[in-house]
């Protein structure tokens, strides 16, 4: 039996996120807000930290400052059970962080600090360790620059050599990320970026059309996250189709991809397939929607099954 369900591999940040804030201040005055919070974030420990709430066994893997930062994600994975056991540590780089002033309809803007997440390395003497699970999430390729430089293709193909399955997930793609993810899709399972980063890598429109081209470069499935359109599902040689989200009142976008992608992979670990794993997905993102940060709305799987039967659907 595998030590762990899932490990989640990549960008571990700290958010700093405030709400509501309409504009900044000018010079030195002062705003009130409602609401301000500390929490794990980032393309891994937002998938990871809401999988471990959903019940399943998780590890970190991930390069921390050591620093009251990375003091204080750790603190929070201890609570939620997350295994410490992978994590890295820095001896030049703060732990990577985002100040977020959320906007009253619940947008983002973000103040990015990259720091340590650059210096994460999982070198082959670590993969034994690494790859104790059933599945592999991967995500934040091209904000890890010591793993960009070809180790992520070598963890995702040992963790496939070894029956593993693999999902993958990225952010802020830009003009070199579609050189980055060659390499890697061969060895991916569940390919899972939002629809928009689809769309602007493969500079294409149609879902069914940008699924074509990432099944072309290897993915062996696709799932495009799409806000409150929801999420398309595409799996090898079958139709689309189209997961509706949930209706909620949105006080916060951050993390609901993260989120996604936790409540998925949590889902296929207690056995639903990929179409009702999308539906547990969607609905932890919509939880996420609720409240200031990553996590937010979240409790566990018997709270997100009985959202899911009170909650209507939007079209």
């Amino acid at each position: 039996m595998s030590k762990f369900d899932a490990v989640f591999v990549g960008l571990t940040i700290l958010d700093i996120a405030g709400r509501p804030v309409q504009a900044i201040p000018q010079g030195g005055n002062v705003t009130f807000i409602e609401q301000i919070r500390l929490n794990p974030a980032g393309t891994a420990a937002g998938a990871n930290i809401n999988a471990a709430k959903l019940g399943i066994r998780t590890a970190a893997v991930a390069c921390l400052g050591d620093d009251e930062k990375g003091d204080l994600i750790q603190s929070s994975y201890r609570r939620l059970g997350i295994d410490l056991s992978l994590l890295q540590f820095s001896p030049q780089r703060e732990t990577s962080a985002t100040i977020l002033p959320i906007r009253p309809n619940g947008e983002r803007p973000a103040l990015h600090y990259r720091g340590a997440s650059d210096d994460l390395f999982v070198s082959k003497a670590q993969f034994d360790a690494v790859l104790d699970c059933r599945y592999l999430h991967h995500g934040g390729s091209g904000l890890l620059a010591a793993m960009d430089g070809g180790q992520s293709a070598l963890l995702l193909a040992a963790a496939k050599a070894r029956g593993i399955v693999t999902s993958f997930d990225l952010i802020a793609p830009g003009p070199d990320t579609l050189a980055l993810l060659r390499p890697l899709l061969p060895y991916v399972d569940w390919f899972m970026p939002s629809l928009e980063e689809a769309a602007a890598i493969s500079g294409l429109s149609d879902p069914e059309a940008i699924a074509a081209f990432f099944f072309d470069l290897g993915a062996g499935n696709c799932i495009f996250k799409d806000g409150e359109r929801g999420s398309w599902l595409f799996q090898s040689g079958q139709p689309g189709q189209r997961i509706p989200a949930w209706q909620v009142v949105v006080q916060d976008t951050t993390g609901c991809g993260d989120g996604y992608c936790g409540g998925f992979i949590a889902a296929l670990v207690r056995g639903l397939e990929p179409a009702a794993a999308c539906r547990v997905a969607s609905a932890v993102a919509a939880l996420v929607a609720t409240g200031l940060g990553s996590d937010a709305g979240v409790v566990d799987w018997d709270h997100t099954e009985a959202f899911m039967a009170e909650t209507p659907l939007l079209g």
